[in-house]
């Protein structure tokens, strides 16, 4: 049987209050007998209820983060950060999957509200706007990566828009005139400005936005290997892919191994937000990086703060921006004009000399923005 508070209080031969002020540290009881107390419930294996405890004190030191996936290694970034930061101060994260999915988010939220949670962090679907709001009266909220048009939730963002101009501008000053994009879906924050980065560098550049070159579509690797099929049977297929649909990014690669296409000499690719393995892999993938971890610890500072302040309105709420950067690695190459025999120059993608290497410091070049 489990140990009780009555067992310690026992033990220790005082009042069940005593003992309940002394090991909760409440300051009503001297420093010794908070030792000695703390002491004996180690001993015996007392674990304190925390449900009879939040009842008690209105709190249940439970932050809930709810994401869509974790194939999204931005995901995977988010939740070791949140899980180390909340740790330190106390509270238990309950990581909650949605699948991106309106009706399992909603399901998601009412058992959260169940659990009396303390504060959540939401990448929201876009569906549930009243939902949101209503849990906010009770509950503080920060939305993360996605906006929530129909509520002012305080909310957390990477520069997307800058984040895709900067990707798109690069593979351009390489000389791509022919850059497909792979996006997520147009009723997302996300998938709209990244859109929006793309179609500003072209329009600088004097390039003409080809609808044929852009797929959005649903944050899953279906959509990368439906979409890069599609652009690489046009009869004038891109020379560089843009991956801003990071889930996508795996169909993409899938379908380039099936066809036996040489990344960079064949195709540049360029992909939004890094893997731990994009480094690692043959040739080294470019990315721009979104900040996961600046993006993390930002939403974890604005809900601590609101948790702080009791402030559960919406009053003075904000929007924040994390700045992305671009990173160069292999996967992307110069294209130089040749000349034909007929005198008229056609594109031809640079290769690298045999005889130079790409060095270290040269291939892990970052802008900052």
């Amino acid at each position: 049987m489990s140990v009780t508070l009555k067992d310690v209080a026992q033990a220790a031969r005082v009042s069940v209050s005593t003992a309940s002020r002394a090991l909760t540290g409440t300051g009503l009881t001297s420093e010794r007998t908070q030792q000695r107390l703390t002491r004996i419930a180690r001993e015996l294996g007392y674990r304190p209820n925390p449900i009879a405890r939040g009842l008690k004190t209105g709190q249940s030191r439970l932050v809930a983060l709810l994401v869509h996936n974790l194939t999204n290694a931005s995901f995977q970034v988010m939740a070791e950060v949140m899980q180390a930061r909340l740790k330190a101060v106390g509270y238990q994260m309950l990581l909650c999957i949605g699948g991106d999915d309106a009706q399992q988010e909603s399901d998601t939220l009412t058992a959260l509200v169940d659990h009396r949670i303390d504060g959540l962090i939401v990448v929201p679907t876009g569906k549930n706007g009243a939902q949101l709001k209503a849990l906010a009266k009770d509950v503080p909220i920060v939305c993360l990566v996605r906006r929530d048009d129909a509520t002012d939730l305080e909310t957390v963002l990477a520069d997307d828009p800058q984040g895709a101009y900067l990707g798109t501008r690069h593979l351009i000053e390489l000389g791509h005139k022919r850059v497909g994009l792979i996006v997520g879906r147009q009723d997302t924050t996300s998938g709209r400005e990244r859109l929006s980065g793309y179609v500003r560098a072209l329009r600088e550049a004097g390039i003409p936005v080809d609808d044929t070159l852009i797929h959005a579509g649903h944050f899953v690797p279906e959509t990368g290997a439906t979409s890069c099929r599609k652009l690489l049977d046009l009869p004038r297929p891109p020379s560089a892919i843009f991956v801003a649909n990071h889930e996508a990014t795996l169909g993409v690669l899938r379908v380039i191994a099936e066809r036996n296409i040489a990344v960079p000499d064949d195709l540049s690719l360029l992909c939004y937000e890094d893997m731990p393995w994009f480094e690692w892999h043959r040739p080294a993938i470019s990315i721009v990086d979104n900040g996961a971890r600046d993006l993390a610890n930002l939403a974890v500072d604005r809900l601590l703060q609101r948790m702080d302040a009791k402030g559960t309105g919406n009053d003075g709420v904000r929007e924040y921006r994390v700045g992305a950067r671009l990173v160069q690695r292999d996967s992307c190459r110069r294209i130089e004009v040749a000349s034909t025999r007929a005198g008229k120059p056609k594109p031809s993608i640079a290769k690298p000399s045999a005889a130079k290497s790409p060095s270290k410091s040269s291939a892990a070049k970052s802008a900052k923005v």
